[in-house]
């Protein structure tokens, strides 16, 4: 068995926010192996937060992000349990990227499940007009996955997280890493974005009839 030392102890609990005694015990029985150990306390962790699914989680901050020359504005509305964790720098921290995350990705709904039923099924419709005829005897095994993508792009716990470069962590997995460290049921529970001129009908003048009436004073 390897020798766990002070130091992957520490290193352990910066990465989980695990307790020193329950890091100890992962890095004893993943015999140092520090992924391992991560994981062991990710799933121990996330058993724990299953209990407390039924917690109200009625505080929390708002997370506000403007984008350069302020053309772009989101804001997420972040809880948590109590007040002492909502006030702390890396759940406030949580909040603003999330809101950044809003700005950039634009998600139309929070999670898969309030997704509106005539809208899965009008992207069915529309992505089995766009098989070939090949593709439509397997649209059975085609269509899922598509489905599992259009999720992935429209849903924001779905989505990879904007500031992930290995583009595998999901804004879920984000709030869940936040939910363990604090020992707290951590939720989304609402976001909205605004862009300067959404939903506006923009006129677009036609070039060379603003010319012909610029030379004949019309």
């Amino acid at each position: 068995m390897a020798e766990v030392s002070a130091k992957m102890v520490q290193d352990l609990r910066a990465a989980t926010g695990a307790g020193m005694m329950d890091c100890k015990k992962a890095l004893a029985e993943a015999n140092g192996n520090m992924e391992a150990a991560i994981e062991a306390l990710r799933k121990k962790g996330l058993k724990d937060l299953g209990k407390r699914a039924g917690k109200v989680a009625a505080e929390g901050t708002i997370g506000v992000y403007s984008h350069h020359g302020d053309q772009v504005v989101a804001i997420v509305e972040l809880n948590c349990e109590t007040d002492f964790v909502a006030r702390g720098d890396e759940f406030r921290g949580l909040s603003r990227d999330l809101a950044m995350h809003v700005a950039a990705m634009n998600p139309r709904f929070l999670t898969e499940e309030s997704v509106p039923a005539e809208v899965i099924e009008k992207e069915k419709e529309i992505l089995l007009e766009q098989l070939d005829p090949k593709q439509k005897a397997m649209a059975d095994k085609i269509i899922p996955g598509r489905i599992k993508k259009f999720y992935e792009d429209n849903c924001l716990l779905c989505q990879p997280f904007v500031k992930d470069d290995s583009g595998k962590k999901t804004i879920k997995m984000l709030i869940e890493e936040v939910a363990l460290k604090t020992g707290e049921k951590v939720t989304i529970r609402r976001f909205q974005r605004y862009e300067v001129g959404e939903g506006v009908a923009k006129s677009e003048a036609n070039f060379a009839d603003e010319v012909a009436s610029m030379v004949t004073g019309n």
